[in-house]
């Protein structure tokens, strides 16, 4: 396991074959949103059964996505997240990690658009200055692949400061208002058209 500054580097397609799966996934935010979650916790939080959350907390816990926290007992522990944020190594990944990079990436736009509905289904209950920065952006851009890379290295000098100011799990440092902020950003080279535009 690699860890920059709070961010997991994920290089290994066993582990991310074992995180890419809808409940882990689930799990592992609601374990970095609450803090310190026991399985039933979870189970209760999730509408599972607290079983299932444990074995799957287990699973993420054999991958190092969790560890024990404090407190707790065997039959009750309370589980916290090892990283704040994850990425994996994109470049030309041999084919085992290729499938494995390609289904977490489904898993976790799935769950982007997951939380898109459930924004959509709950804006009313925002005021207006969540409203107004909340939703979908979209832009289409001709790029090298040198304008590409700047790109990517501006977006991590912004969120990078957010991430460590705040580490998931760390309760106490939200300050009164902070809420959850999903932001997943899907970037990708767009096939040309015919007529090559």
């Amino acid at each position: 396991m690699s860890l920059e500054s709070g961010r997991r580097i994920l290089d290994d397609p066993v582990a991310i074959r074992a995180l890419a799966h809808p409940l882990r996934i689930k799990l592992l935010e609601l374990v970095g949103r609450h803090g310190p979650t026991t399985a039933a916790q979870a189970a209760r939080e999730l509408g599972i059964s607290q079983a299932l959350a444990s074995h799957h907390l287990r699973q993420l816990a054999k991958y190092q996505f969790v560890e024990p926290a404090e407190g707790g007992n065997q039959r009750d522990r309370p589980w916290r997240v090892t990283a704040t944020s994850r990425s994996v190594p994109r470049g030309t990944p041999d084919a085992q990690t290729g499938v494995a990079v390609d289904l977490l990436d489904r898993m976790v736009a799935e769950r982007a658009v997951d939380h898109l509905a459930e924004w959509h289904r709950h804006r009313d209950e925002y005021d207006a200055a969540w409203q107004e920065l909340s939703g979908v952006g979209q832009s289409l851009v001709y790029l090298t692949v040198e304008e590409y890379e700047e790109f990517h290295r501006a977006l991590d000098a912004l969120i990078t400061p957010l991430v460590e100011r705040r580490r998931l799990g760390d309760v106490a440092a939200r300050p009164p208002g902070a809420r959850p902020v999903n932001l997943t950003l899907i970037s990708v080279p767009v096939a040309p058209t015919a007529s090559g535009g």
